[in-house]
């Protein structure tokens, strides 16, 4: 059976993707298709208030650009390598951005110094409304803007003409819900019944949903073992059986 993941595949230098493998152990052949281009803003802000760190409690991340954003800005104001930042990050497991906002909220005290939280055009509200509530400074600042991947509409057409109907797609933000749904729809034509959606977390699958979809499973957390698990299931829900 097939899946199509609507994802970056990752660095080809660290091996096979692990969504891929994770479901390669349920018999299950995935494919991967990027959906967003990401492009980078802001950085000389960016670097001026990484230039002060006293000014902060702590840096929030929700994204691997966010992550990304600070090591190009540190690379091209420093100039220097700069691999790893040697950040030791906290909260990790959280999953989502209530979870984080409750973990921050166990460990911060108010009125205490900001958490800078360098984010896309796009980010949710939820966190910095937590925060906010609890009396937590956050500030926020935009580090990149998510546009479509310019390759996608190609890339549907072709794995479509290809391969035939997936018996899931699994959506992995969003923001590729909204760039590629139509287009999956449109592929799929009368056979979109057919078709088993998946959710990495609980925004995506409130945007599937918010665009009359029915999310047949979500990933527990968002790992390819869980999401691996949930699309193994919802294709066979009778079979509660587990890789070998």
């Amino acid at each position: 059976m097939k899946v199509l993941l609507l994802k970056d595949p990752k660095d080809k230098d660290s091996g096979p993707d692990p969504y891929i493998k994770e479901l390669g152990s349920y018999s299950l052949e995935a494919t991967l298709i990027p959906v967003l281009s990401f492009e980078f803003t802001s950085l000389d802000s960016l670097f001026e208030k990484l230039s002060h760190p006293e000014c902060y409690g702590g840096l929030v991340f929700t994204s691997p650009r966010a992550l990304e954003a600070i090591k190009i800005c540190l690379k091209e104001k420093s100039k220097k390598e700069v691999e790893e930042i040697g950040l030791i990050p906290q909260g990790e497991k959280a999953g989502n951005a209530e979870k984080l906002a409750e973990y921050i909220c166990s460990r911060e005290k108010p009125n205490s110094s900001a958490l800078l939280f360098p984010c896309g055009a796009l980010k949710r509200e939820v966190l910095p409304t937590v925060l906010r509530e609890k009396g937590i400074p956050l500030e926020s600042l935009t580090v990149y803007q998510t546009t479509q991947h310019p390759d996608l509409q190609e890339s549907l057409s072709s794995y479509f003409s290809q391969q035939g109907i997936p018996a899931s797609v699994a959506f992995f933000s969003p923001s590729g819900v909204k760039f590629c749904l139509q287009h999956i729809q449109k592929l799929s034509g009368d056979l979109i019944n057919q078709v088993k959606f998946t959710a990495i977390g609980p925004s995506t699958a409130e945007a599937l949903q918010g665009a009359g979809i029915a999310v047949s499973c979500t990933a527990g957390s968002p790992t390819p073992q869980d999401l691996a698990a949930a699309i193994h299931t919802a294709l066979h829900p009778h079979n509660y059986s587990v890789p070998h």
